[in-house]
């Protein structure tokens, strides 16, 4: 299969996705485009902020997207290219989209509440303790995976095979654009705040900041070793997860969303104008054995490793946790997760062409290593036949990928703040009589810092090792998020149907991969011993498979209860 056969097959699939079944749901589940959304209702300047669709959209698309779609997919090819084609496809179509939709559908009813709110609401009290701890200790663990991913790209330097030190020029351009585009995202905050130009205006300044931090960046390039942009990114999400969404969150991720954007059009030429070839087989085979000669199989690897693009418990923290919160209005919401989810898929069938375009040994040849490194020299490969310079478009690309890692980044270290202080509070505390303990549990800046403290600790083990177990408890949590949002639509007597398949299936892929990552960590503790990395790690994947378990088994109790009439429709 070519390049451009691949790409037209997502393109007719994804494009009648969500003028077909985007469109059914809607009418399905119904919205009311007169209601006063949670962002008016609910206003306080900080969380609660009414936000463009454009806006919405951007932070939706940018804070999702990360480098989730690219790794996965590229990782996942060692099984061919046909399974991660149909994964990508099915899962994004059937799975993500109607999970992200359903998240931010549930929480626009119940003004702008995370599905931990929507679990007690529905499910009880228990429940919503035990999917908030659960929500923290994953929240610390996409955090600690995607620092590390993000400091990687920042690195100025890199050691060569005789030990010699070098300049890495285009991580120090990434690093400058990517601080310039906090330094100027705040600078946009306002501008968007108090100005009153309309959104095209607005969109012409912030294509025009843009523009400047990457001209910039490419001419003077910043050099920090890895160690000190570890420290310089969580002082960033530290600051980041408290301020308020319209002075940083909505203008950064506005700005990278337009980023995003002009890479996926980009691509997307580039396959048109150079159709690469496809090198990569069909299928493999089931099982395929690792660096380490042991076995990884098809079933559940494929499923965990694809999550951004397919399917993503993340997706309906942000869902949730942020975005429900921006919507001016309820018509919004299908275009904003619905459509932002299938860009997405676009992105990851982007990844699959980008590493089918080598063949066997070529990428590391190149010197090039990591999936994001391969997917920027493959599309520089491909642009370069329309005579766009290829270290240029190679730079850019990895720009492109650090600024989504760093968007998810400050994203979901809020989203661990607010589970973290949720998890404190019931829907009858009284805020004015709270005690000591509890107060200091609820302060937002205590529960910044202890989440990201354990996010630094976890941090220093390494991407590679942190992204099995990572990739596990992010589709453990589109379980419970799936569960969550087929008992609203239950108690509100709405369909829902749709949303069992999905989660059923995902179950059995969670937990058969999460045990089989406890019982690899427990061996690897029996040979080397008590060692930080792979101790935290076990402590994890335990907490997260028993947290996982009792959340579901409430949330399929409810399920399958008789239906309680006297529940009012929300």
């Amino acid at each position: 299969m070519s390049g451009i056969l691949m790409m037209v097959i997502a393109i007719v699939v994804l494009g009648g996705a969500y003028l077909l079944y985007g469109r059914y749901l809607q009418n399905k589940w119904g919205i009311d485009p007169n209601a006063k959304t949670p962002a008016y209702e609910m206003e306080d300047g900080v969380d609660y902020v009414p936000a463009d669709t454009n806006v919405v959209f951007g932070h939706q698309f940018a804070s999702i997207a990360g480098a989730g779609p690219i790794n996965g997919p590229i990782q996942a090819a060692i099984f061919g290219w046909l399974p991660v084609l149909l994964w990508i496809l099915i899962g994004g179509v059937f799975f993500g989209a109607v999970q992200d939709f359903a998240s931010m559908y549930a929480s626009v009813k119940n003004k702008g509440r995370t599905i931990g709110y929507i679990i007690e609401e529905y499910i009880g009290k228990l429940g919503k303790k035990l999917f908030l701890l659960f929500c923290w200790l994953f929240c610390i663990l996409v955090v600690a995976a995607f620092a590390d991913v993000v400091a990687g790209t920042f690195n100025g330097f890199a050691t060569n095979d005789v030990g010699e030190v070098t300049k890495v020029v285009a991580n120090g351009a990434v690093a400058t654009t990517s601080m310039l585009f906090i330094i100027e995202a705040v600078a946009l905050g306002f501008f968007l705040k108090y100005s009153k130009f309309n959104k095209w205006i607005n969109t012409l300044v912030a294509i025009a900041l843009l523009i400047v931090a990457i001209a910039l960046g490419l001419n003077f390039p910043m050099y920090l070793n890895l160690g000190v942009w570890h420290i310089i990114i969580f002082v960033y999400i530290l600051i980041a997860s408290v301020t308020p969404v319209w002075a940083l969150l909505q203008p950064r991720d506005y700005l990278n969303s337009y980023l995003l954007i002009f890479m996926i059009v980009g691509a997307v030429i580039g396959v048109f104008v150079a159709n690469p070839a496809c090198n990569l087989d069909a299928f493999t085979a089931f099982a395929i054995p690792d660096a380490n000669g042991n076995p990884q199989y098809l079933f559940p690897i494929l499923f965990v490793t694809i999550a951004c693009g397919a399917v993503s418990g993340f997706h309906s923290l942000v869902s949730s946790g942020t975005a429900s919160k921006q919507i001016k209005n309820e018509k919004n919401m299908l275009p904003v997760s619905f459509g932002a989810m299938l860009m997405e898929s676009m992105l990851a069938i982007l990844a699959l062409i980008a590493v089918a375009s080598f063949s066997k040994g070529e990428a590391a040849a190149q010197g090039l290593t990591t999936q994001p490194q391969i997917f920027a020299g493959a599309i520089a490969n491909f642009l370069s036949v329309v005579g766009l310079p290829h270290s240029l478009v190679f730079t850019l690309i990895n720009l492109a990928v650090s600024a989504f890692a760093l968007t998810s980044l400050d994203s979901v270290a809020r989203v661990g703040r607010l589970s973290f202080q949720e998890f404190w509070l019931d829907s009858d505390t009284d805020d004015d009589n709270m005690s000591p303990f509890v107060k200091l549990m609820t302060n937002k800046y205590f529960a910044t810092i202890i989440t990201l403290v354990l996010a630094f600790l976890l941090t220093k083990v390494g991407y590679a090792e942190i992204w099995p177990l990572f990739g596990s408890a992010n589709q453990l949590l589109s379980v419970l998020a799936l569960v969550a949002c087929a008992v609203f639509l239950k108690k509100t007597k709405r369909q829902g149907c749709m949303l069992w398949i999905p989660m059923v299936f995902m179950m059995a892929v969670t937990f058969t991969a999460l045990g089989m990552t406890i019982t690899k960590l427990s061996k690897a503790l029996v040979t080397t011993g008590l060692d930080l990395g792979n101790t935290l790690q076990l402590v994890f994947a335990v907490l997260l498979l028993i947290l996982g378990v009792l959340v579901a088994i409430q949330g399929v109790k409810k399920l399958l209860e008789k239906t309680d009439d006297k529940k009012a429709t929300a």
